[in-house]
C-alpha cells in the first residue's frame, strides 16, 4: 500500500519499471500471476500507466488518453489493443492534473475481474 510515487520510485531503485500490459497475452500472463500468488481481493496494482497534464481524456480510446509510461517517467505512446480498454470506473474527465492508473482486481464470483482504475 504505497503511493503510485513511491512505486515507480522503488522500481527506479532496482533499475526497473513499472509494468507495462501491451496486449492480451501479457495480460493473461500478468493475471496468472497473480492468481499464483493468492492476492486477497479486492486489490489496486500499480502499473506504468499514467495520463499527463496536458493530455485530456479521450472517452474514445481504450485507455481513454493514458499512456504506458517509459523511462525517465516520459510516456511510450503506442497503439492499445481494444480488448485491454476495460474500464473498471471511467476515469475524472480533465485536461489539467497529471493522474495516474492502477490495475484493480475484484472477486466476481465465479473468478477474479479486473479493470484499469484512475
Amino acid at each position: 500500500n504505497v503511493s503510485y510515487a513511491a512505486a515507480r520510485g522503488a522500481c527506479d531503485q532496482q533499475r526497473g519499471g513499472l509494468a507495462w500490459v501491451s496486449g492480451e497475452p501479457e495480460l493473461r500472463l500478468l493475471l496468472g500471476l497473480l492468481a499464483d500468488a493468492a492476492m486477497p481481493l479486492p486489490a489496486l496494482l500499480w502499473v506504468g500507466l499514467k495520463r499527463n497534464a496536458s493530455a485530456c481524456t479521450h472517452e474514445e480510446q481504450p485507455l481513454r488518453g493514458f499512456s504506458w509510461e517509459g523511462a525517465g517517467g516520459g510516456t511510450v505512446p503506442q497503439e492499445v489493443p481494444a480488448a485491454l480498454g476495460r474500464g473498471g470506473e471511467e476515469p475524472l474527465r480533465s485536461c489539467l492534473k497529471a493522474r495516474c492508473a492502477g490495475l484493480h482486481l475484484a472477486d466476481a464470483g465465479d473468478g477474479p475481474s479486473w479493470g484499469w482504475k484512475e
